[in-house]
């Protein structure tokens, strides 16, 4: 993304350019720890299958580990993938729109979609997390994982993430419009390393 002094830039820019860059590493923490959840994930997994079908011991807690841990991997990691550019998309006009088209069309899609989408699901989430606190809420099966309102949990950290993602495309679109090319968000999966 951004390279070189923005020591000289206007301070809106700064700001602009230092909230996302904060942003940013927020998410790509909750990347790094998706990557990590994901290999618990499998790991939980397997050993849930092997005890079952090999040893014959079929543990509830262990299988409902590893559709959380699923779960978690999917809330947690949007917001990066986000980020990336890794979420499934037609592309049939957008790849070949100029830099500022593009961060027009993702700041107006962000405003327009993404921000009333997250208000309606966060505050039916919320609800729903802290209904499931409130009682400490366990799990339905016999031997399952107690604190259900840890997965729920999970749909509030999601609404949080990605809020904080749809705020840095605004962001970065404000920025590309007002003539910083520099600050382009590399879709497609490119530039998940790049800082501004």
């Amino acid at each position: 993304m951004g390279e070189g002094n923005t020591g000289s830039e206007p301070g809106w820019v700064r700001l602009c350019a230092g909230t996302v860059a904060g942003i940013d590493g927020i998410c790509r923490w909750s990347g790094y720890l998706t990557a990590w959840l994901t290999l618990g994930t499998v790991l939980v997994c397997f050993a849930s299958v092997y005890l079952r079908y090999v040893m014959g011991v079929g543990l509830i807690w262990l299988q409902e580990l590893y559709v959380w841990q699923h779960a978690a991997v999917i809330m947690l990691g949007s917001a990066y993938t986000m980020m990336t550019g890794g979420m499934v998309r037609v592309d049939v006009f957008y790849t070949r729109w100029s830099d500022r088209r593009r961060a027009a069309t993702d700041l107006v899609m962000t405003l327009a979609v993404l921000v009333p989408f997250l208000w309606v699901f966060g505050s039916l989430t919320w609800t729903f997390f802290l209904a499931a606190w409130r009682i400490d809420e366990g799990s339905i099966n016999p031997q399952g994982l107690p604190n259900v309102w840890l997965l729920k949990g999970a749909m509030v950290a999601f609404v949080a993430l990605v809020a904080l993602q749809g705020l840095a495309f605004v962001l970065r679109g404000v920025l590309v419009l007002g003539g910083r090319p520099q600050y382009v968000l590399g879709h497609g999966g490119h530039g998940a390393d790049q800082t501004v």
